[in-house]
């Protein structure tokens, strides 16, 4: 078992770069399989989940290569299967892209059950709704299931609620479609404008993305091109939120600063000193945390990908705060993690109240999704003594070299790979406390 070990920490202080967005690159590595021709993908992180992306690619025929400096080169001209591996394909959520992207152009795909971060219920009704509504015919097998379609026609869908995955999923499927496809109530998420941007660089056409109303024109071949992705912007958030815990200034560099428009607002009603340039947003704690109300909602509110690093800042806040959960009511594994370092969290019905104010010491916790594990390092870095942190697979699928970007600031942070350093740091930090 590995582990990551924080220690209480000065006040964060620095710059850190923000990489390519996780959700972002998951989509545009799908979207390159639909092209005829190489695609150069640019700012792609080098996380677990797109590394299992490359593995997968390898059983079909596709070919994902990363060069030196990162750049990544996707080659989809020799896919000969498009049967992708049910286990390596249930290992992550957003395998489904495969679904839509590669449809149209070879009539028959098989996956895996969607994976990743369990917070019972992921629903893809709307997924199903979309693709069927298009020509496309299921078939649903134990660990697996298929989808096929001789051809797939456009169509006008409506999504009964947002959902940014299928409206990414039904757009691979309706750039290659033939006829007009219109997509209503879609969701407005950078991400979903980023995919676009790529299939209308590869010679889609695609118009409306970052709207409500999408609408595409089938194509019949697209081509290869060079494209960078957008910044991660809840990586960029949940270091902003550490600055506000430990009482520090972090400066987040390469970020587009609109994209975090509701975290930047709720940070400032929380009592933060937000400074935005072009490129980079600033942090600075004031010394005084305010007790919150917040409501996750889907962009542009306030993201549920934020939510878990904004409960360890708010248990750092007098009073009361509240969080309501409206994306994943049941996405409160962190609350009984933070609880165990001394929180005082109830959660009832897909709303946390945190009794803010009360001193958190360090405890062995486990991180139990990609963003519950920056939660706890956040935690963490202001608790007393050390904090042992283990799923540490789960924080690597979204970020990469945390260790090293929070060390950048100053943070007492270290990754264990021994059960023996484990077990020393799990000791001590029982008999801190315990006196």
């Amino acid at each position: 078992m590995r582990a990551i070990k924080v220690e209480r920490s000065a006040p964060l202080q620095g710059c850190v770069k923000i990489p390519g967005s996780k959700n972002s690159a998951l989509a545009l590595l799908a979207a390159a399989c639909m092209a005829d021709e190489p695609v150069t993908l640019l700012g792609i992180p080098d996380i677990a989940d797109l590394r299992v992306i490359g593995e997968l690619g390898g059983q079909i025929g596709l070919k994902v290569e990363r060069d030196a400096d990162g750049t990544v080169i996707v080659d989809p001209r020799m896919i000969t299967s498009t049967n992708l591996d049910a286990e390596k394909s249930s290992s992550f959520r957003a395998a489904y892209y495969f679904v839509g992207a590669l449809l149209a152009k070879y009539g028959k795909v098989s996956v895996g059950y969607p994976g990743g971060d369990d917070f019972v219920s992921r629903p893809m009704d709307q997924h199903i709704k979309a693709l069927k509504q298009m020509g496309a015919t299921f078939t649903f097998f134990d660990r697996h299931y298929t989808v096929e379609a001789a051809e797939l026609k456009g169509s006008v869908i409506y999504f009964d609620t947002i959902t940014s995955g299928a409206t990414i999923n039904a757009m691979f499927a309706a750039v290659r479609a033939k006829g007009t496809t219109v997509l209503l109530g879609a969701a407005r998420d950078p991400e979903v404008t980023d995919t676009a941007n790529l299939l209308n660089r590869m010679g889609a056409r695609i118009v409306g993305a970052g709207t409500d109303h999408i609408r595409i024109e089938g194509v019949t071949a697209l081509s290869g091109c060079t494209y960078t992705v957008i910044p991660d912007r809840l990586i960029a958030g949940a270091f902003l939120m550490a600055a506000g815990a430990t009482g520090g200034c972090i400066t987040v560099q390469d970020v587009i600063p609109e994209h975090m428009s509701s975290c930047i607002a709720k940070l400032r009603e929380i009592g933060m000193e937000i400074e935005t340039n072009e490129h980079s947003v600033t942090a600075r704690s004031t010394g005084i945390l305010r007790a919150t109300r917040v409501r996750t909602a889907m962009y542009p509110g306030f993201a549920t990908d934020l939510q878990q690093p904004l409960t360890a800042l708010l248990t750092q806040a007098n009073g009361k705060s509240i969080i309501g959960e409206r994306i994943y009511p049941a996405r409160f594994n962190h609350a009984v993690q933070l609880n165990r370092m001394g929180a005082n969290i109830k959660v009832r019905s897909g709303v946390a109240s945190i009794n803010g104010g009360h001193p958190l010491r360090g405890a062995l916790v486990h991180a139990s999704d990609v963003r519950a594990g920056i939660c706890l390092i956040v935690a963490g870095l202001c608790a007393e003594g050390t904090t042992t942190i283990a799923g540490v697979q789960h924080i690597e699928r979204g970020y990469e070299d945390v260790v090293g970007s929070f060390r950048s600031l100053g943070a007492q942070i270290g990754l264990f790979d021994s059960e023996e350093q484990i077990a020393s740091v799990a000791s001590v930090s029982s008999l801190r406390m315990s006196k």
